[in-house]
């Protein structure tokens, strides 16, 4: 063989060489991609192939459930007893103005500003000294707003929220052409009355008083 062939079949060799140490190099992971997607971890098992470990779930009941509604002035509590031969009744009552309920041989007890588990909870320890096994379940039913008068689907309607008059009688449809915006009456739960001009309210949001569960709305009809 001559000089010349074998300085090219030396050549030919080492870009062989070079090729495959690149392709192998290739073939690894990099570190940074080992970073950004780390390796799950593993747990033995007698013996036998690893397996992966799921990630873990959160037992965290707010981030799954979220926050719990709590009673409000207006809300109507329904407490129920079972468990022994001879309960108490069932009792039904809007939550009053100072924020209680009034029970059967207990009396005045806050409900305001309480859930219904903790509600329950109260009770149950406070009727402890009169039963030993009585079992006290309370429930709220759904709370509502009513519209009524000169607005187009005047009836009642689920309160999901903070809500205002204005947005009240605009869930009902809206004015009829023969509404009188200026003396829209709003009647609370508790029974006191509030007129609101829904023409100044509309441009001046501080007139717009909120709407809470239970409150009536009525729009008068004009005379001319």
């Amino acid at each position: 063989m001559s000089h010349a062939a074998q300085r090219s079949k030396g050549w030919h060799v080492l870009f062989c060489g070079l090729v495959l140490t690149w392709f192998l190099s290739g073939c690894g992971t990099p570190e940074s991609e080992r970073a950004a997607f780390p390796e799950p971890a593993v747990v033995g098992g007698g013996g036998g192939a690893p397996v992966a470990q799921p990630p873990a779930l959160s037992t965290n009941r707010t981030e799954v459930m979220g926050a719990v509604e709590k009673f409000r002035i207006g809300d109507t509590v329904t407490v129920n007893f079972s468990g022994v031969d001879s309960p108490p009744p069932p009792h039904e009552e809007r939550i009053k103005e100072d924020g209680t309920i009034t029970l059967p041989m207990i009396g005045s007890v806050i409900a305001a500003g309480k859930t219904a588990g903790e509600l329950q909870k109260e009770l149950q320890e406070r009727y402890s000294r009169y039963y030993t096994r009585l079992t006290v379940t309370v429930k709220s039913l759904e709370r509502f707003y009513y519209v009524g008068g000169e607005v187009r689907s005047p009836g009642r309607y689920p309160w999901l929220g903070e809500l205002t008059v204005t947005q009240a009688i605009q869930s009902a449809g809206d004015f009829t052409d023969f509404a009188r915006k200026t003396r829209v009456l709003l009647v609370r739960a508790n029974g006191q009355t509030e007129v609101v001009d829904c023409r100044k309210a509309i441009e001046r949001p501080e007139l717009d008083p909120k709407v809470m569960p239970g409150d009536r709305i009525h729009v008068p009809r004009r005379f001319w």
